[in-house]
C-alpha cells in the first residue's frame, strides 16, 4: 500500500474515531455527571482509583506489549500465527488477575463496611472483568491492523455506555447496594514478533507505572484519603477528558501509520526517500496540531477550571482543591499531547535494541517519579501527583525529540519544526490568559448565572480571536488537515 493511501487511511480512522468518541462520550460525560450526585466521596475514591487501578493493571500488563507488537508492519501476514501470540493475552490475564486480586484483598487497607460496602465482591469482579476483556483481544488487533474504523469506535464506545447508563440507573433505584453497583457494570508463533512483544512488555510494565503512578501511590502507600482520593480522581478523569477525546484517537492512528510506512530500526537515509519525505511531513503537522491544541487548553483552563467543576460536581468539587488542581492538569494536558505524538513515532520507528535500550530509561523515570510523587504529595498535597506527572513527561518529551532529531539528522527534513510558532500567535495566547484571568476573577464563580455567562462570552470571543489567528498564521496546517479531512470523506463515500 503507498504511503499515501495509508495516510489517508490513518487520517479516516482519527477522524471518524474522533467524531464517534466525542457523541459517545458527552453522553457518557452526562451521566458521569448524574451519577456524581448520589454517591459519597470515598465510593468514588475505592471505585475510581482503588478498583480501577486493579482493573487497568491487569488488562494493561496482559495485552499492551502484544498490541504494539502485532500492530508492527502490514497487514499481509500470517495471521494464524498472530493470533496464537494475541491468544496468550488471556492465560496471562488470569495470572495478573489473580494475584493481583490477591494482593488488593490481603495487603491492602479493607475499607469500612459501613461507609464502602461489599469490597471484596468488587474486587473479585473488576478481576474478572478484566480477563472477560481479554478475550476479544485478537479480533481488536485484526481490527486495528486493517483499520476497521467504525466497528473499533462504536464497540468500545457503546460498551463505556451502556456501563455508565447501568450504573445510573442502579444508583437511582438500589443506591444502598454500594460497590455491587459497579461491579455490575463491568503454539506455535511468529518468534519475531514474540521477542518484540517481550521488549514491549518491560516497557509497558514501566510505561504502566508512569501511567498509573500516583494510583499506586495512593493505594499502597495511603498518602491521601479515600475522600480526597475521589475528588483527585474524579478531577483527573475531567482534566483528561479532551486528551482521551482527541489525542488518543490521534495517537492511535497515526501510530500505525508510522509502523506501516517505516521499516523499524532502519536509517531514514537508507529507506524509500518518499516514505521518509511523508512521514516527516506528517509528524510535522502532528507536532503542531497537538501543542495549538495543548496551549488552547492551559491558557484557557486556567480561566475556567472553577466553573467547570461547579457545574460539574457542585460545590463538592468546585470548593477545596478541586480548582488548582484541574488548573495544574490544563498545564500537564500541554505535555500529554506532545508526547503523544512523539513517542507514537518513537516506538513505530525504533528497533528491538533501541526498545530495550529505551526501558532502561523508562526505569530510571518510573522510579525517581515514584518517589516524587511521595515526597511533592507531602509537600503540597495532591497536586504534587500532577507536578510530578508533569516532570515525568517532560523527561519523556525530551528523551523522543532526541530519537527523533537523530532519525532525520542525516535527512534534509525537519518535523521538529511543528514546535515552533509565531510572535503574533503566542502574544495572541497570552492577551487571551490576562482577559479571560481578569474576567474570573470579577465574573466567576459565587454571583450568580448572568455573571457566570458574561466570563463564559469573554472566553468564547477570546477563543474565537485565538483561533482565526491560528487560521492565519498556520497555514500549512490547516492545509494538512484540510486535505486528510477530504481524504477521509472521499474514502467514506466510496465504502
Amino acid at each position: 500500500m503507498r504511503p499515501q493511501e495509508v495516510l489517508g487511511r490513518a487520517a479516516r480512522l482519527a477522524s471518524s474515531g474522533l467524531l464517534l468518541q466525542v457523541l459517545f462520550r458527552l453522553i457518557t460525560f452526562v451521566l458521569n455527571a448524574f451519577i456524581l450526585r448520589f454517591l459519597s466521596k470515598e465510593i468514588v475514591g475505592i471505585v475510581n482509583v482503588r478498583l480501577t487501578l486493579l482493573y487497568s493493571t491487569t488488562i494493561f500488563l496482559a495485552r499492551e506489549a502484544f498490541r504494539r507488537a502485532c500492530l508492527t508492519g502490514g497487514a499481509q501476514r500470517d495471521w494464524s500465527q498472530t493470533f496464537n501470540l494475541l491468544w496468550l493475552t488471556v492465560p496471562l490475564g488470569v495470572f495478573w488477575s489473580l494475584f493481583l486480586g490477591w494482593v488488593w484483598l490481603q495487603l491492602l487497607e479493607v475499607p469500612d463496611p459501613s461507609v464502602v460496602p461489599h469490597y471484596g465482591t468488587g474486587v473479585v469482579v473488576f478481576a474478572l472483568s478484566a480477563v472477560v476483556e481479554l478475550l476479544g483481544e485478537p479480533f481488536w488487533v485484526l481490527a486495528q491492523a486493517h483499520m476497521f474504523v467504525k466497528l473499533k469506535v462504536i464497540a468500545e464506545s457503546l460498551s463505556v455506555i451502556l456501563k455508565s447508563v447501568l450504573t445510573a440507573l442502579l444508583v437511582l433505584w438500589l443506591p444502598h447496594w454500594g460497590l455491587y453497583i459497579f461491579s455490575l457494570a463491568q503454539a506455535f508463533v511468529n518468534w519475531k514478533e514474540a521477542k518484540l512483544t517481550w521488549s514491549f512488555f518491560k516497557q509497558s510494565f514501566l510505561k504502566q507505572i508512569l501511567t498509573e503512578g500516583e494510583r499506586y501511590v495512593m493505594t499502597f502507600l495511603n498518602v491521601l484519603n479515600f475522600g480526597d482520593q475521589g475528588i483527585y480522581d474524579i478531577v483527573n478523569n475531567l482534566g483528561s477528558l479532551v486528551a482521551r477525546l482527541i489525542f488518543q484517537p490521534i495517537e492511535e492512528s497515526f501510530y500505525i501509520f508510522f509502523a506501516k510506512v517505516l521499516e523499524r530500526g532502519k536509517d531514514a537515509t537508507l529507506q524509500k526517500q518518499e516514505d521518509v519525505a511523508v512521514a516527516a511531513v506528517v509528524l510535522e503537522s502532528l507536532l503542531k496540531l497537538a501543542l495549538l491544541a495543548g496551549l488552547t487548553i492551559t491558557v484557557f483552563g486556567f480561566a475556567y477550571s472553577q466553573l467547570a467543576l461547579d457545574i460539574y460536581g457542585g460545590a463538592m468539587l468546585s470548593s477545596g482543591s478541586g480548582p488548582i488542581l484541574l488548573r495544574s492538569y490544563c498545564l500537564y494536558v500541554l505535555l500529554l499531547a506532545i508526547n503523544g505524538v512523539t513517542e507514537c513515532f518513537t516506538f513505530a520507528a525504533m528497533s528491538k535494541e533501541e526498545v530495550d535500550r529505551y526501558n532502561f530509561t523508562m526505569l530510571g523515570l518510573s522510579s525517581s517519579f515514584l518517589v516524587l510523587s511521595y515526597l511533592l504529595t507531602r509537600w503540597c498535597g495532591s497536586v504534587g501527583f500532577i507536578l510530578a506527572n508533569c516532570f515525568n513527561m517532560a523527561i519523556r518529551i525530551t528523551q523522543s525529540l532526541s530519537f527523533i532529531h537523530r532519525y532525520y539528522q542525516k535527512s534534509p527534513h525537519r518535523p521538529l519544526a511543528g514546535l515552533y510558532l509565531s510572535p503574533v500567535l503566542l502574544g495572541t495566547f497570552a492577551v487571551s490568559g490576562g482577559i479571560t484571568g481578569v474576567s474570573e476573577v470579577f465574573l466567576c464563580c459565587d454571583q450568580g448565572w448572568p455573571a457566570r455567562l458574561a466570563h463564559i462570552a469573554v472566553g468564547t470571543f477570546c477563543l474565537g480571536a485565538t483561533l482565526g489567528t491560528v487560521f492565519l498564521t498556520e497555514t500549512k496546517l490547516i492545509h494538512f488537515l484540510r486535505t486528510q479531512l477530504g481524504v477521509s470523506r472521499l474514502a467514506d463515500k466510496m465504502t
